[in-house]
């Protein structure tokens, strides 16, 4: 009997030590998910549900919110008259019609214009023309959203995502981390506790907002506005990101993703460089570009390769990637062993992580009157 309790239990010992061998990288970064609440895998909507609507406009964000996503994603430029909104590009005309409304403006940056002037944009059509299959007539005249209308949004569906949000091209915006963190508390989305800037307390609700970058100088500023709150820096390969290895150049005629396909960070140490700055600078996880398996539109430089994630994980940084729709790179990103994914199609990845949409697009849209 005493063997085969000693068998039993050096089979039991075995199976646990397995075990911790298999997770052992990934531990530090799960144990920062948990003591943040930053649910684990999470699913993040990039720009909203930006592929069943127009990106980072109402319908997408109120889609991905009623779907169930964890995080409504969103680029925060901000406006001539000081306003911040939810915009990805740094001009208004692959997403309205700016080009009609202004023409003499259609190449002028966002902050060229006042709230009331972005206001009268159509932030839709573009998006019935490029989605035919996806159209909506009640897209036609969407509207930018401000990043008051998101937080509104966020809190208004019995599903309580929380907020993802990205400095867009900080140089551009001085002082907009500053800007940043005044809006969300004043609309108590970042609690009493811990003192930050000056005489401010900014400590976030365990997970609630998650701050983003690809800017290490906006990463340092949005550490000093807001040092309790999560904060991701998002990794890219070239000019003023990770130094990159010589290639060939860029052959007549070749697609984006063929290129950055074939791009490769210079050296390890480089690597593990950027990881440590993350790191002493607030960062709480890195958010990598991928490849994707069909080479498509979002298909960027693989920054996920097992070293990568091992070193990021030994440092206690959660790992997001962007962006990924696909159930085979769902599947190939999970067993690589990353902690959530950013999807342009959410309701694709929370049927991936089993807690798929409990109504249709159609249903969601048209109770929210589009």
């Amino acid at each position: 009997m005493v063997g085969k309790h000693a068998a039993a239990w050096a089979l039991t010992l075995l199976a646990g030590i397995a075990s911790l061998n298999v997770s052992a990288a990934e531990q530090p970064a799960k144990s920062l998910a948990a003591h943040y609440g930053i649910p684990d895998p999470a699913a993040i909507a990039h720009r909203g549900d930006s592929w069943n609507a127009p990106e980072e406009t109402r319908a997408a964000f109120i889609l991905a919110r009623d779907e169930g996503a964890d995080y409504l994603e969103a680029d925060l430029q901000r406006t001539r008259d000081g306003v911040l909104i939810a915009l990805h590009d740094t001009n208004l005309k692959r997403t309205t019609n700016v080009a009609e409304r202004f023409p003499d403006r259609a190449d002028a940056p966002v902050s060229d214009f006042t709230l009331a002037e972005l206001k009268s944009l159509d932030a839709g059509s573009w998006f019935n023309k490029a989605h035919p299959e996806r159209a909506r007539s009640s897209f036609k005249g969407l509207k930018i959203v401000t990043l008051d209308e998101l937080i509104s949004i966020a809190e208004g569906g019995n599903n309580k995502p929380g907020l993802y949000l990205e400095t867009k091209e900080p140089k551009l915006f001085p002082g907009i981390e500053k800007d940043l963190r005044d809006k969300l508390a004043e609309r108590g989305w970042l609690s009493k506790g811990a003192k930050g800037n000056g005489d401010v307390n900014v400590a976030s609700t365990r997970g609630r907002v998650i701050l983003e970058t690809f800017e290490r100088d906006s990463l340092v500023k949005l550490n000093h506005e807001m040092p309790d709150v999560p904060k991701i820096l998002l990794l890219w390969i070239g000019d003023g990101h990770i130094p990159a290895a010589k290639q060939a150049p860029r052959a007549k005629g070749e697609s984006d993703a063929s290129y950055y396909a074939k791009s490769r960070v210079r050296s390890r140490d480089d690597y593990y460089q950027w990881l440590d700055f993350a790191k002493a600078h607030g960062a709480e996880g890195v958010g990598p570009a991928t490849r994707l398996a069909d080479g498509g539109e979002w298909s960027y430089m693989d920054m996920t390769q097992p070293w990568m994630n091992e070193a990021a994980h030994q440092r206690g940084l959660l790992i997001h990637p962007y962006t990924i729709d696909k159930p085979v790179d769902f599947k190939r990103f999970q067993q690589l062993g990353v902690d959530g994914m950013f999807a342009n199609d959410i309701r694709a990845l929370l049927s991936f992580y089993k807690r798929p949409a409990q109504q249709s697009v159609d249903q969601i849209l048209k109770a929210q009157g589009f």
